[in-house]
């Protein structure tokens, strides 16, 4: 009787194998991908792009407006 022939398979004793956890943003594009088509997906980022933006020309306009307050009160 022969024996069988033994395979020879690497193994690393105290290896440990990390797997990267995408993060939530990666997962919510994913999902995303999966149930909109393309011109949805598209779309709604121009709309956050857009809401971003707004957010941002919101805060200019706030610190000019306060800038220009402080002109004013700091003139005789």
């Amino acid at each position: 009787m022969q024996a069988a022939p033994v395979r020879a398979t690497a193994v690393r004793v105290g290896a440990v194998r990390a797997t990267a956890i995408p993060s939530f943003t990666t997962a919510v594009r994913a999902v995303e991908s999966l149930l909109m088509s393309g011109g949805q997906r598209t779309a709604r980022r121009n709309a956050w792009t857009s809401v971003l933006e707004d957010r941002r020309r919101a805060k200019d306009r706030i610190e000019t407006e306060r800038a220009l307050r402080q002109s004013v009160v700091g003139r005789p």
